[in-house]
């Protein structure tokens, strides 16, 4: 059986620029081979079974040659595999894509390409320079930069495009800029003429540099921007400055680290990412579910029992209903049950199910939870709590005291995430870490268990930020001082007080 390769333009770095076909393409790979440039967090996507192959290719530093990859992609194609070949930009915009689509039209293998965003439009894009601006440039060139200079003679048609095109984008050129330069100069092109180099163009570490023709050498030698970048020469660069939308977002130019459970961090990561932040993700906790005791599972059947059931952690109510579905029921358990979500997350965690809360406290404590439930219950009334296997024992005992039954089913337990400790130990070392992001105390725990002795030599940089007193005591409890504690316990709360650190 034969598969199929499909040939995907992975964008120019920001990975919600992929296509819906690119993901979906992504989705259904059973192999997955991807470039230098195609961004990690793509990878997201893939099934867990997937083969993950890296076939980076940088300047001088070749991780496969190009024939040992259109060998590796015929290969896996004619094993019955869906390929997803993952390359930055678009695949045949100097990708590539048109050897590796011959290579596998020769091996009788099917493929498909799957048009991308190149980068040649979407760097200067998020730069702030449109290619084309009318009565400005009417027209505008994708040039390969890569041409070496000891050629006798040049395959590009520098008398043509130094005068007859508005805009000029050169890909792959910052070792060659000299060369680029000079020869625009040399066919006509006036020395005055705006440059701007875009370094890692839609990436929240974008860099830009504008000068002019005369001077953009010694202005990137001074400034040390080195590849990737793309070269945008022409007036539009002059336009920088009025739409320049990217890279003056509030936080564009921190990095942050979030700690969260990776299930749980992208809502966080995308906040902040919205923002401009460059977000590192190393997660030091991940949930695991517990198994249930014949009286866990007497509560399950049983449902009906309680006026209440209360909800403390959207990861709670996740296991809630993966629980009644192992158990052969679903949503229509809960009857005529009242349902309290502890925090907004969690409410619109119960929502997804189809389920709008009846109570919904104030703020995240148990003391609100209490609060809120006291005029809404009677003496011997029962309430069912989903907890994890450690939790705060304020709920139950308070409500305990108002008379009221409670029983607690404790679904899935907090543990230490190990896998990515190289990630969170090497962001540290690099001193590149603005912010590090505590969602509970068990994040805090964690850690700093993980960094082990030189965890407070490694913080030192980093502006230590909290959800919540409690979170922030955990991190006094280590010795160590918090920085920023949101009043609001939410990661909308948490972005907002790291937001006004900033300003």
């Amino acid at each position: 059986m034969t598969g199929i390769v499909y040939l995907i333009g992975a964008g120019p770095g920001d990975p919600k620029l992929i296509t819906v076909k690119g993901r979906e393409c992504i989705e259904q790979a059973d192999v997955i081979v991807y470039d230098y440039l195609a961004d990690s967090h793509l990878l997201k996507w893939a099934k867990l079974e997937a083969e993950l192959v890296y076939v980076g290719k940088r300047c001088r530093n070749h991780t496969m040659k190009q024939e040992d990859i259109n060998a590796l992609l015929v290969e896996r194609g004619q094993q019955g595999k869906i390929v997803a070949r993952l390359k930055g930009g678009d695949p045949l915009v100097f990708g590539r894509g048109g050897e590796e689509a011959m290579a596998l039209r020769e091996g009788n293998v099917p493929f498909e390409f799957v048009p991308g965003v190149t980068s040649a439009i979407a760097a200067p894009a998020y730069a702030g320079i449109p290619v084309t601006q009318r009565a400005m440039a009417t027209s505008f060139a994708v040039v390969t930069g890569h041409e070496d200079p000891t050629k006798p003679e040049s395959g590009i048609h520098w008398d043509g495009l130094a005068t007859a095109v508005d805009t000029v984008c050169f890909v792959m050129g910052v070792t060659n800029l000299p060369l680029i330069s000079s020869r625009l100069i040399e066919h006509g092109r006036s020395p005055k003429t705006p440059v701007a180099l875009v370094r890692w163009g839609t990436k929240p570490v974008q860099e830009v540099l504008v000068s002019t023709l005369e001077h953009v050498v010694d202005d990137v030698h001074k400034a040390g921007i080195k590849a990737p970048a793309i070269i945008v020469v022409g007036d539009v660069v002059n336009l920088r400055e009025q739409l320049r939308w990217f890279d003056n977002k509030p936080l564009f130019g921190k990095t942050i680290l979030v700690t969260r459970a990776r299930a749980q961090a992208s809502v966080l990561t995308e906040q902040l990412m919205a923002l401009g932040a460059n977000v590192i993700e190393a997660a030091t906790i991940k949930t695991e579910a517990l198994e249930l005791s014949e009286a866990d599972i007497r509560v399950v059947e049983h449902l009906e029992d309680y006026k209440y059931i209360i909800f403390t952690s959207a990861e709670g109510v996740r296991y809630f209903f993966d629980t009644l579905k192992a158990h052969g029921k679903d949503v229509r358990s809960l009857g005529s049950n009242k349902v309290c979500a502890i925090g907004s997350a969690t409410a619109k965690a119960v929502t997804d199910y189809g389920i709008i809360p009846d109570v919904v406290p104030a703020n995240y404590r148990g003391e609100s939870v209490v609060e809120a439930l006291e005029p809404l219950v009677i003496a011997n009334d029962k309430v069912l709590l989903i907890q994890p296997k450690v939790a705060r024992g304020v709920i139950p005992r308070e409500l305990r005291h108002l008379d009221i039954h409670v029983d607690i089913l404790r679904l899935y337990e907090t543990v230490q995430d190990d896998s990515q400790q190289d990630i969170l130990e090497a962001a540290l070392e690099n001193g590149e870490v603005d912010y590090i992001t505590f969602t509970s105390s068990s994040t805090v725990t964690n850690a700093l268990e993980l960094l082990g002795a030189n965890a407070k030599e490694l913080l030192a940089n980093a502006r230590i930020a909290c959800i919540g007193p409690i979170t922030a005591a955990t991190v006094v409890e280590n010795g160590l001082q918090p920085d920023i504690v949101s009043e609001v316990y939410t990661t909308e709360g948490l972005t907002d007080a790291i937001l006004a650190d900033v300003k």
